[in-house]
């Protein structure tokens, strides 16, 4: 038996609200794409768990999954990789492409692969394994949806070592243009997988302080989040130009 919140079955009004719905609306929307209805079924025991959360749906595709969209705000997606019709890398492409403030959280079987490197690529905003605990599913949703990447240290340099394989050297100069002096010190921090309070030990800066750069960089570099940082920086060779 499908969950009751598969897409086909999903009826979440977005239009004028109650008192109680706005309370709803506060909460984070969150949707299920995994071709596996055991998988489905026991995340979405997972996200429902949590108050903070509304369980927008279910889908087994892509393809489902971007018809749902359509039809319902949604802030974050699990989505699996290997799915019929549209996978995981296909289906976050073109999620992203249509609802760009919507953030794609990664499921997989597997650390880092080809197919989850691609996926992030695409822009997804990280991932987690399909043996994720559901506090450790939740802290990522919530990360995910306040502007930040999940990726853990290992996993970013693995993703670096993807990256560097086929990055193509660049004259940092004119790609670092946009950027103050102390965004560009920043920046050379969070390729190396820093996290904020680490960036603000080793830069003498408050939390706050980064926080303000990251927004920045991000911004000026038209990128998702940290993980794409790391990604454009690599791409660029300018994480060789900062010995």
């Amino acid at each position: 038996m499908a969950h009751p919140t598969d897409v086909a079955a999903a009826s979440v009004g977005d239009e004028a609200m109650t008192g109680a719905d706005q309370v709803a609306s506060a909460r984070i929307r969150v949707a299920i794409a995994d071709d596996q209805e055991l998988i489905r079924s026991a995340v979405a025991v997972m996200v429902e768990a949590h108050a903070d959360f509304e369980l927008v749906g279910t889908a087994s595709d892509g393809g489902e999954l971007l018809e749902l969209a359509r039809a319902h705000r949604l802030d974050v997606v699990l989505m699996d990789i290997r799915m019929p019709r549209l996978d995981g890398i296909e289906a976050t492409r073109r999620l992203l492409a249509e609802h760009p403030a919507t953030r794609a959280l990664i499921l997989t079987t597997y650390d880092l692969d080809e197919y989850v490197f691609a996926a992030i690529r695409a822009g997804a905003s990280g991932f987690l394994t399909k043996d994720a605990s559901s506090d450790e599913i939740a802290a990522a949703i919530r990360a995910v949806h306040g502007g930040d990447a999940v990726l853990a240290p290992r996993a970013t340099a693995s993703l670096v070592e993807f990256v560097a394989q086929a990055a193509t050297p660049a004259d940092p100069t004119e790609l670092l243009a946009a950027l103050t002096p102390r965004e560009r010190e920043v920046l050379m921090q969070l390729v190396t997988g820093a996290s904020n309070e680490q960036v603000a030990a080793r830069l003498y800066l408050t939390g706050n302080t980064v926080k303000t750069h990251v927004r920045s960089i991000l911004a000026k570099l038209d990128l998702a989040d940290r993980v794409h940082v790391v990604i454009w920086a690599f791409e660029h060779g300018i994480a060789g130009a900062r010995e």
